[in-house]
């Protein structure tokens, strides 16, 4: 069953399988202690963390294991905000940042500190000058992915790093999806990761510390890990993650130019096979494994589970699928279709002929849903077209409302308006999206009894 969502954890690599199970034998005495048996495991302690700060490209002693990646965005950035207090209590990040930073961000927020979230484009990826421009003079802390979890566009870390080092402010990079592919740009001050995004086993988190760069540890403290993640030490699955690391790195400049040609050509063919589909994320600047792609008029939560009928394992952004029912706050910073929203990400070793199968399988899948929905077809203009129309999707989860819309629009005279009350969130990004692929104009969204209005204009 071709398996698809390496974004979200990849597959066990084969080092990490054999050095876990050898460090199991070897590695399960307490690395703190003197006698034989501690020796052997600090020795592959150290060693581990040698081998992972080569990777990162910082000092052995700039880096500690944690017990996740989320571990490490709230310990670097909690860290860094208290040692820079003196400073000020500003925290700027991008809109489109794990959830992980937007949940310590919120934190930060609520205990009276303030932040700033940088907009981004329609391709997920922020403008320098526009993050240069959120730094100010009380800024204790600025947060950029390498790279987006959803879309794979890769952000301008080298010269938003530069614009932080002349504001002397320091720079959190997550580096949790690209570390695999290589290293992050030089001009970073904290850095954080995590091991099942690249194949290594999970419970593992990388946090990574400039030397220079204030940093408290917050919490009660710990001896273990320079007191910046507490608690016995996973040897195993440490001494795991870091001989994978190493080893997906050997391999990773010719695996990228063989997933890239698999990813650009499921960029090219999905919009050719599937009618109404935005294809999003930067096609150029973005991981090499990484795709995503919307599609109107489609119940994401229904097509994910009949591409996994179809032994497909995907992931999606859209709202259908997410017990929030809200969009993926990546979609929406961006501004695109969230609806039918499927996210392929390949874990190295993927076979062609798997992702051809998936080509030749999506269309017809996505079609059943469509019609499923009751989704429009095209039909002629109606011959006595109305003033105004009022759509009444109250009440009716993605993409029903927008359905709706669609089958309506032609029923109103060109420059018309129809009006669409909805009260699902998605509905909010949707409508306008929708407004985008269809080349008719989103006037705007008006208060109602429930709910919302959204007000879409004819023009063709």
């Amino acid at each position: 069953m071709p398996y698809f969502d390496a974004a979200s954890a990849a597959p066990l690599h084969p080092v990490a399988r054999q050095a876990l199970l050898a460090a199991l034998d070897e590695g399960w005495a307490d690395p703190a202690r003197l006698y034989r048996e501690g020796r052997r495991a600090r020795l592959l302690l150290d060693a581990a963390r040698e081998a992972a700060a080569e990777a990162v490209g910082c000092r052995p002693d700039e880096l500690v294991f944690t017990s996740s990646g989320t571990t490490a965005v709230h310990a670097g950035i909690a860290g860094a905000l208290s040692g820079r207090r003196r400073v000020g209590r500003h925290l700027a990040h991008s809109a489109v940042e794990h959830s992980s930073v937007l949940h310590a961000a919120a934190a930060h927020e609520a205990a009276g500190g303030s932040r700033t979230e940088v907009p981004v484009d329609r391709f997920g990826a922020v403008d320098p000058a526009a993050f240069g421009g959120a730094l100010r003079a009380d800024t204790a802390l600025a947060c950029l992915q390498s790279a987006n979890h959803e879309v794979g566009t890769e952000q301008p870390v080298a010269e938003v790093a530069a614009l932080c080092a002349e504001a002397g402010v320091p720079l959190l990079v997550d580096a949790a999806q690209s570390l695999g592919w290589g290293p992050v740009p030089a001009g970073w001050s904290l850095l954080t990761a995590s091991a099942h995004k690249w194949g290594g086993p999970a419970g593992v988190g990388l946090l990574a510390v400039r030397k220079g760069t204030r940093f408290s540890p917050q919490g009660p403290a710990g001896e273990r890990e320079s007191g910046r993640a507490p608690g016995f030490e996973n040897l195993p699955a440490i001494v795991a993650a870091a001989a994978s690391l190493r080893a997906v790195r050997d391999g990773a400049a010719a695996e990228a130019v063989r997933l890239r040609a698999l990813v650009d050509r499921i960029r090219s063919v999905v919009a050719e096979r599937v009618p109404d589909v935005e294809v999003v994320g930067d096609p150029v600047r973005r991981l090499p494994h990484l795709v995503t792609f919307s599609c109107l008029y489609v119940d994401g939560e229904t097509l994910l589970h009949e591409l996994d009928r179809r032994e497909f394992s995907v992931s999606s952004g859209s709202s259908c699928t997410s017990s929030t029912l809200t969009p993926s706050h990546v979609l929406k910073a961006m501004g695109v279709l969230s609806e039918g929203n499927v996210r392929i990400s390949l874990p190295p070793g993927t076979a062609g002929a798997d992702v051809d199968r998936f080509l030749e399988v999506l269309p017809d899948v996505v079609a059943e849903v469509r019609e499923r929905l009751g989704a429009p077809v095209s039909a002629p203009p109606s011959p006595a077209p109305a003033a105004s129309l009022v759509v009444d999707a109250l009440g009716r989860r993605c993409p029903i409302p927008v359905i709706e819309l669609a089958k309506v629009i032609g029923e109103v005279a060109v420059g018309a308006t129809v009006t669409v009350l909805a009260d699902d969130e998605a509905a909010r990004l949707d409508i306008p999206a929708w407004c985008e692929m269809r080349g008719q104009e989103y006037v705007g969204e008006e208060p109602a009894d429930r709910g919302s209005a959204y007000v879409v204009r004819r023009l063709s």
